[in-house]
C-alpha cells in the first residue's frame, strides 16, 4: 500500500471507529434524570435539541495515542459538533437568530452578520479552540462541495463556529482537526437521540473539574396558541469542583477528590468556557431569540457558574419558525410570540441549560490525556448519595 493510500486507510478507519459506534453505545448510557435528579420542567420525546423538528445534530470524534505530549503527533482528545437548524436545508433556508456573551474570554464567529442580519445561516459548528479556522474554512467548503455559491450569485458565507478549549486532555498544537472532521460531522447530522459526553467538540472538555463535554435537554412549553418545543445543546468546560450546584445541592463541595488541574499552576483560578445553542420551533424573531439567548445564563447559574474572567461563554438562540422568512424578493408574512407571552419560553431555556450541562456530566467517562492527565467522571453513585443527604433524589 502506498503512503498515501496507507493515509486514507488510517483516516476512515478513525472516523470509523471514534464517530460511528456513538450511536449505539449512548442509548445505554444513564442520564441525569435516570440517575434521580430532580428538574422543573416536562422534557420533548428525546430530552434533546433535536425535539425541535427539522434540528440535526452530528459529530466527529477523534481520540488517538496516549503518555507523553508529542505536538503534532499526540495524545489527540478532540472533535467536532454540527448542529443544523433546518437539516440539510439549512444552507439555503436561514434561521431568525440572536446571541449574547455573558463573558468574552472565546469565540464564536459569524455573530457581528447574526447581530446585523437577525439570521443564522447554516450550521452552529463546535470545536476546540485552535482549530475554529479550519473548521470555519470547512464548512464553507462543504457548501462549494454541494453546489454552492448557488447560481442566483450567493458569493460568499459567514459560518458560526465556536470554541472551548481541551489543551489539558488533548494535543491542541498539533492541530489534528481536519476539513474532512467537519466534513463528517455535518454528513452524519441525525434527528434522535443524541450522543453526549466525550464525543464531537466535547472529547476533551472538563466541566467543573469533572469530565465534561455535550449535553442536551429539551423542554415542552403549552399555550393557548399552541405547544412549543424550547431546547439546549451544551459543550461545557467551565468552573471549579466548589462552585458546582445540582438541583440546589453543593455537589462539588461533598465531592472534592481528584479535582482536575489540582497539579497545575492555575489550580486556584476560574477557568474554562462554555457553548450554548438554543433552538426552538416558536415564533420568535431575532431581538426576541437575543433575549433567549441571555437566559442561558441563568441556567448556568443554577449549576453554580459564575462566568469568571478567564472563561468564554457565549450563546446563540435560533427559531425555526418562519420559513423562508429569508427571501430576497417580496415581503415576507412572518409569526411572532407576543413578548407578554415569552415567560414560559424563558423559563423553558433556563431549565433545559441546567439539565443539559448535568446531563453532560453524567454521560462522560474518566479519560487520561496528554501527560497521562487523568479526569475523572462524575460518579454516579456517590452523586445519588449526595442527593439523598440533602432530600432531592427523586425515586
Amino acid at each position: 500500500m502506498s503512503r498515501l493510500g496507507l493515509r486514507i486507510f488510517l483516516f476512515l478507519f478513525s472516523i470509523f471507529c471514534f464517530a460511528f459506534p456513538a450511536n449505539a453505545q449512548e442509548k445505554a448510557k444513564p442520564r441525569a434524570r435516570d440517575l434521580g435528579v430532580p428538574f422543573d420542567g416536562a422534557p420533548g420525546p428525546n430530552n434533546a435539541i433535536t425535539d425541535v423538528p427539522g434540528v440535526l445534530v452530528g459529530h466527529t470524534t477523534i481520540i488517538s495515542g496516549e503518555g507523553k505530549l508529542q505536538v503534532g503527533k499526540g495524545p489527540v482528545r478532540t472533535g467536532v459538533t454540527a448542529i443544523l437548524p433546518r437539516g440539510k436545508n439549512s444552507m439555503n433556508d436561514p434561521v431568525f437568530a440572536g446571541w449574547f456573551s455573558q463573558n468574552g474570554n472565546g469565540e464564536m464567529t459569524g455573530t457581528t452578520w447574526v447581530e446585523e442580519s437577525g439570521f443564522l445561516e447554516g450550521p452552529v459548528m463546535i470545536t476546540n479552540t485552535h482549530s475554529v479556522g479550519v473548521v470555519r474554512d470547512a464548512v464553507i467548503q462543504w457548501r462549494v462541495n454541494h453546489g454552492q455559491p448557488d447560481p442566483t450569485g450567493y458569493w460568499w458565507s459567514l459560518p458560526v463556529v465556536a470554541e472551548t478549549w481541551d489543551g489539558w486532555l488533548n494535543d491542541i498544537n498539533g492541530f489534528h482537526v481536519k476539513p474532512e472532521h467537519a466534513f463528517h460531522a455535518i454528513d452524519t447530522a441525525h434527528s434522535g437521540a443524541v450522543e453526549e459526553g466525550a464525543v464531537g467538540g466535547g472529547t476533551g472538555m472538563i466541566c467543573n473539574e469533572f469530565k465534561g463535554g455535550i449535553g442536551t435537554s429539551s423542554r415542552v412549553v403549552k399555550l393557548a396558541e399552541g405547544s412549543f418545543t424550547v431546547a439546549a445543546l451544551v459543550q461545557c468546560n467551565y468552573g471549579r469542583r466548589s462552585q458546582l450546584r445540582i438541583a440546589g445541592v453543593p455537589v462539588g463541595k461533598e465531592i472534592p477528590e481528584d479535582a482536575a488541574y489540582a497539579t497545575s499552576s492555575f489550580s486556584d483560578a476560574e477557568r474554562g468556557s462554555i457553548i450554548v445553542v438554543i433552538a426552538t420551533d416558536a415564533p420568535l424573531l431575532s431581538h426576541q431569540l437575543k433575549r433567549l439567548a441571555r437566559r442561558v445564563s441563568l441556567g448556568l447559574g443554577r449549576d453554580g457558574s459564575i462566568s469568571g474572567n478567564g472563561s468564554g461563554d457565549i450563546f446563540i438562540a435560533f427559531s425555526t419558525a418562519n420559513p423562508g422568512a429569508n427571501e430576497e424578493k417580496g415581503i415576507a408574512d412572518l409569526k411572532m410570540f407576543p413578548n407578554e407571552q415569552l415567560d414560559a419560553v424563558f423559563g423553558a431555556t433556563v431549565q433545559s441549560v441546567e439539565e443539559a450541562i448535568v446531563n453532560a456530566m453524567v454521560a462522560a467517562e474518566t479519560m487520561t490525556g496528554i501527560e497521562n492527565h487523568r479526569v475523572i467522571a462524575l460518579d454516579h453513585e456517590k452523586l445519588r448519595a449526595v442527593l439523598k443527604k440533602y432530600n432531592r433524589l427523586n425515586p
